[in-house]
């Protein structure tokens, strides 16, 4: 049996949470999430005790692989919604920098010879707390990761100078570059 599947997802005081047929909703101070699970696994929430139990079907491999799957991903809407979730990424190199246009839309000048503009999905938040600071928060892990994915995808750290756009906190590795030998 899945270890993570099998343990329950404990859900706080100020999360509401509704499970019809096969989709579940989570709702919590940082917004409403839900997710259409796969009829291998079958989900219930226990009112007094305030946990979600994910359960599977049989022991077929799928339903073995997508019990541990569901559990993590109704964790993660339950985390959400509670607390939400932070990326944060900074940017080096001279002259790169960030700023916030209109709401949840950033501009880039990270080299290009144009700006690079990109507007965050439904439900993330964009700041620039500083021109080379850029935080992404909201309440869905996978939205939230995606766009500082996107983010970092403009202009990834290169190795020889480390400039780009890297996650905080991020190890680049390091190159020599050129060594110039003698006659």
């Amino acid at each position: 049996m899945s270890r993570i599947g099998r343990k329950p997802v404990v859900v706080p005081a100020n999360v509401k949470v509704a499970i019809a047929d096969s989709t579940i909703a989570v709702e919590g101070p940082k917004g409403k999430l839900s997710y259409a699970h796969r009829p291998e696994v079958s989900l219930s929430f226990d009112e007094d005790k305030k946990e979600i139990a994910v359960a599977r079907r049989n022991d077929e491999r799928l339903s073995r692989a997508l019990h541990g799957l569901t559990r993590s991903l109704v964790a993660n809407m339950v985390e959400g919604v509670a607390n939400g979730y932070t990326r944060k990424l900074e940017i080096v190199g001279v002259g790169y920098q960030a700023q916030l246009k209109k709401a949840n839309t950033i501009v880039l000048q990270v080299g290009f010879a144009n700006q690079v503009v990109l507007e965050a999905p439904d439900g993330v938040t964009v700041t620039v707390p500083d021109a080379t600071h850029v935080v992404v928060t909201g309440a869905d892990k996978q939205a939230v990761g995606q766009f500082a994915a996107e983010i970092r995808r403009v202009r990834p750290p290169e190795p020889y100078k480390g400039k780009g756009i890297r996650y905080e906190g991020e190890a680049v590795r390091r190159k020599a570059g050129k060594a110039f030998g003698s006659k």
